[in-house]
């Protein structure tokens, strides 16, 4: 993208040079195109290259700087949003190095004031660090957060809490619950429970609210150019099969970083589940009260989609519908009218500041167990280490609070998500004991079923096209067409790539596969990604499905082409031609099915909705508590059997609201 980049400033040079040559009466252009030639003249240039070509290969050769470098300590890497370097305290970097762009005409104007306004920050903080000491603060080392204002979230709620900035102001201390992980699932449960109890809430990310990647919809996922393994907002993981997949690792999770399409579960797999539908209507929209959208209206690409799903047979429209039902729909979104991203850490909100304790950039290593009241251990704590401190050995620890003898335990809930929660529990030695073994764990419990029956969305997407337009701006796919027997969702969207380009995009995911993997450690070090295999498409019938799903999408391309007056139907074919041609396995005796068969195959990847691993039923009960233990529940995607709706974020974010209360039922009935 560099190099096009380069081609097209040498281009808008030349048309300078000439404006130049008529008012000077100069003859620069000429000048510029012999300076072309020569550099390129017998080092690169073939007769059969074209003049683009020719650019690119000058560009590659002819570039120097222009004295304007940046980077190497870049702010949610190296520095935090308050330039603070992560791993110590009292060191900060205000410079160019923390910048993760070269903004404007030019730096120096921006450097410039940085230096200040850095300056007036740090004061400012001095300021509330002395009135804290004055005892004008319920604490030395929190801060407070209050949250953004808005019409959906202004009523009820404390409106503000305490974020935990010093381990030290934790270790030790008792709670009612522990929620672990700051994210879908895990900030509403932990808003819910602080109605009456005190929790912390443990999230192993920063703080969101003032990180424009995040909170930004032009930025929408511009955080994957800085992505790392230890400190970046999402954190990428690679499945053996070799397909990436991203967890969120800052408050508010992985709706902090998606594309913000909100929907809920279909009735169907509501009641599969077995939960209380009254109560997961009322959770829902306790949710969406707070933090979701009606789109006001649709980008000219999105209002083309809703006519071309239509006229794919993609029936009925239903319009803006929250729900999952066959058809083509608008969707929710959790950005506001201003562009704004509503997250899961919004959701806190509507706890009480007064019970409820975040803190961040914490990773838990592993539960804590005692002797329960029967022959089952109990899970009292957890230790846990800091994020970003290459020393896991240097850990701290948290319990819950040991009840009077009228009273109850309050339990610790694993909200770390579809890999996550495994993931602790394993390291907690609850697994199979050979596995354990081979990282000298000791186990705990025979559980054989974690990390199995782990599941994941293949999908297939088509760029299509990149395309010219005045002002390119960041789209999210606000219309969903979901195919006959809400068999598969497809999109077509287009991503912002400069200011006045666009890409454009068909893609669509299998919305209930078969195939199951596993997920096993990979170290020790919980701040490292487990191991990872989906199989995707290992059932006979999920690959049958994906072939199928294929066919949909070559349908809703000739729509696409009779709208837009495109040809991305033979875009289609041309892609999957190529492909196959560039694997030596196929030959050509295979028939068309046995081609996309194997085009499916190779050419999958993964939607980003995984699940289980903790799996009710096998993992834990219907009460979401891990079998074999006490005091230990699992509330996240890793608990689910199936990937339900056109997206599970809405559910994830019912569950939490929906378990809290039914916890909050228990207690009153001890």
């Amino acid at each position: 993208m560099d190099l096009d980049e380069c081609v097209e400033m040498v281009h808008e040079m030349k048309k300078v040079a000439i404006s130049m040559d008529l008012h000077l009466g100069t003859k620069y252009s000429q000048k510029i195109a012999k300076i072309i030639a020569d550099q390129t003249k017998d080092k690169f240039m073939t007769e059969s290259m074209s003049a683009n070509e020719e650019l690119r290969n000058f560009c590659k050769m002819y570039r120097t700087s222009y004295l304007h470098s940046n980077g190497g300590c870049n702010v949610g890497s190296v520095v935090d949003m308050n330039y603070k370097v992560y791993g110590v305290e009292g060191l900060r970097v205000v410079d160019a190095s923390t910048l993760n762009d070269l903004m404007g005409t030019s730096p120096m104007g921006t450097l410039l004031m940085l230096g200040r306004y850095l300056g007036i920050q740090m004061l400012k903080e001095r300021e509330m660090s002395i009135r804290n000491v004055q005892g004008k603060s319920p604490s030395s080392s929190s801060l407070t957060l209050t949250f953004p204002s808005s019409s959906s979230m202004s009523q009820g709620g404390h409106g503000a809490l305490n974020i935990v900035s010093n381990f030290e102001q934790v270790q030790g201390k008792s709670f009612d619950y522990i929620v672990v992980g700051g994210g879908t699932s895990g900030c509403p449960l932990a808003a819910t429970l602080s109605e009456r109890f005190t929790v912390l809430l443990i999230e192993r990310g920063g703080y969101p609210f003032q990180d424009p990647l995040i909170m930004e919809k032009k930025n929408f996922y511009h955080w994957l150019g800085q992505v790392n393994e230890f400190t970046s907002i999402a954190q990428k993981v690679v499945s053996e099969e070799g397909v990436e997949n991203y967890r969120g690792r800052v408050l508010g999770g992985s709706t902090a970083i998606n594309g913000g399409v909100y929907s809920r579960a279909s009735k169907e797999y509501i009641e599969k589940a077995g939960w209380d539908v009254r109560l997961v209507k009322e959770a829902y929209e306790w949710v969406e009260s707070k933090m979701v959208f009606e789109p006001k209206e649709l980008t000219p690409l999105q209002s083309k989609a809703k006519d071309i799903f239509v006229d794919a047979g993609i029936l009925p429209f239903n319009g803006y519908c929250l729900e999952h039902v066959q058809g083509t729909k608008l969707t929710g979104t959790l950005f506001d009218e201003n562009e704004r991203r509503h997250c899961a850490a919004h959701l806190l909100e509507a706890g009480d500041r007064n019970k409820l304790t975040v803190l961040l950039n914490a990773t838990v290593k592993n539960i804590l167990f005692s002797t329960g009241s029967g022959d089952k251990p109990r899970a009292h704590g957890i230790r846990f280490i800091k994020s970003y401190d290459n020393n896991v050995d240097d850990s701290y620890e948290v319990y819950l609070n040991q009840p009077t003898d009228s009273g109850s335990w309050g339990d610790i809930i694993l909200s770390a998500g579809a890999l996550g929660s495994p993931q602790i529990l394993m390291l907690s030695g609850i697994g199979v004991p050979e596995h354990l073994g081979k990282f000298n764990i000791t186990p705990l419990i025979n559980a054989l079923q974690v990390g199995q029956g782990i599941s994941d969305n293949p999908c297939i997407m088509f760029i299509l096209d990149v395309v010219d337009v005045p002002h390119s701006i960041a789209e999210t796919s606000q219309v969903l067409g979901i195919t006959k027997n809400c068999k598969f969702l497809i999109q077509f969207g287009g991503g912002r790539i400069t200011n006045t380009t666009q890409s454009r995009s068909l893609l669509a995911k299998l919305s209930h596969p078969r195939s199951k993997g596993k997920l096993e450690l990979n170290s020790t070090d919980p701040r490292k990604n487990p191991s990872l295999k989906f199989n995707y498409l290992l059932e006979k019938m999920d690959l049958d499905d994906c072939v199928e799903m294929v066919r949909e999408m070559k349908n809703v391309a000739i729509s696409i082409d009779s709208f837009l007056g495109t040809k991305y139907s033979e875009k289609i074919a041309s892609i999957i031609t190529d492909c196959l041609e560039q694997d030596k396995l196929v030959t050509g005796a295979t028939s068309t099915e046995d081609e996309l068969r194997h085009f499916c195959r190779i050419y999958r990847t993964s939607y980003l909705h995984s699940n289980g691993g903790c799996n009710v039923g096998s993992v834990i009960d219907r009460d979401y508590k891990v079998y074999g233990v006490e005091g230990l529940r699992v509330v996240d995607a890793s608990s689910l059997n199936d990937l339900m709706g056109s997206s599970p974020m809405g559910t994830l974010l019912m569950l939490g609201r929906y378990q809290g209360i039914q916890m909050l039922k228990e207690r009153e009935m001890v």
